[in-house]
């Protein structure tokens, strides 16, 4: 039955997204804050370089890219 099944493209690119785990500590958490340049950080690094990627509690830099990414709390 499940030969009969095909993955659409979309729901093998969603799978590769959730492979892909935090850059910092390697670790494959449930859940990695993540800019669109493909950089991932799990909640335990963000909380240990918050002073260094966050100037106002609000949005966060991409040590990466530079890009700026909001937090989801405005």
């Amino acid at each position: 039955m499940t030969d009969s099944v095909k993955t659409t493209p979309y729901r093998q690119k969603r799978h590769r997204a959730r492979q892909i785990g935090c850059h910092c500590c390697g670790n494959n958490p449930p859940f990695c804050w993540r800019c669109r340049c493909g950089f991932a950080i799990c909640q335990e690094c963000m909380m240990e370089n918050f002073w260094g990627m966050s100037c106002n509690g609000i949005t966060w830099e991409c040590p990466d890219c530079g890009a700026n990414n909001g937090f989801g709390n405005q």
